[in-house]
């Protein structure tokens, strides 16, 4: 017999993750998918792929459109995201905040949260200068190298914390470890006497970044807002001297307002 877990059977839990995994390709740039387009995003048999996909249809996770054998995102999926989205209203008081703050900087001002082993922008705010960084809501960073993922880490339960980075140390390359390591301890310590983390040419040799998390009563996720831009604009005087001090004067107004 299978092992039974939480009431779950091992295989159901198998099945519960591969048809996680097949929600997960679909995105703005790829809204449809064909069984074959699915199978090599996950590397599953096709037969696998077919009878999972027949059942997400059948539960209105997916719609099938027989003429083009392709699968797009269902109702039912929309409704998981609003659910989410309700407990991230945080959004909804931040944005005009953000966009003034965008303006006023020429930085890029941008709200996340941790997905897996990423964090996902949830919101991003900029100028409408050529110069500034573009980059949208669903964009992926790294954790370990951004000021956004190492906030993020600083803010968890100490316990919390060492799990996932011990999961993104055994993802990234080995011989990154000790460096790595050592920045994000170096943040952390920041973050315990200022509050907030930087990344000064870390995640990329052309951007500098702040970042601070935002608390409220209620809320349901942990959501780090940054400063961010490109190195010859957002020096890193001007980051620490200017920038940060706006950046945790906004996260403190955003969070009196949520509370």
């Amino acid at each position: 017999m299978p092992e039974q877990e939480h009431g779950l059977s091992t295989s159901n839990v198998a099945a519960l993750a591969r048809g996680l995994e097949i929600l997960r390709c679909f995105s703005a740039r790829e809204p449809a998918l064909s069984n074959s387009d699915l199978a090599a995003y996950t590397g599953l048999p096709k037969s696998t792929i077919s009878r999972l996909t027949k059942t997400l249809v059948e539960l209105g996770y997916l719609r099938h459109d027989a003429k083009k054998r392709q699968y797009f995102v269902g109702p039912s999926v929309l409704a998981l995201g609003y659910s989410a989205l309700s407990n991230l209203r945080v959004t909804e008081i931040a944005r005009p905040h953000m966009q003034a703050l965008a303006e006023s900087t020429g930085a890029l001002i941008s709200l996340a949260t941790r997905d897996r082993l990423s964090m996902l922008y949830l919101e991003a705010c900029s100028s409408d200068s050529t110069l500034t960084l573009k980059m949208g809501r669903g964009v992926r960073m790294p954790i370990l190298s951004t000021s956004i993922g190492r906030a993020f880490l600083a803010a968890l339960p100490p316990s919390e914390r060492d799990y996932l980075v011990n999961a993104l140390l055994h993802k990234e390359d080995a011989h990154a470890h000790p460096q790595q390591q050592a920045s994000l301890q170096r943040e952390i310590e920041r973050f315990q006497e200022d509050g907030y983390c930087v990344s000064v040419g870390e995640w990329n040799a052309d951007v500098n970044a702040a970042a601070t998390p935002i608390r409220w009563t209620g809320g349901t996720d942990l959501v780090v807002l940054s400063i961010s831009g490109p190195s010859f604009m957002i020096t890193e005087p001007r980051l620490m001297d200017e920038l940060v001090p706006r950046l945790v004067d906004l996260a403190a107004y955003i969070t009196k307002q949520l509370n």
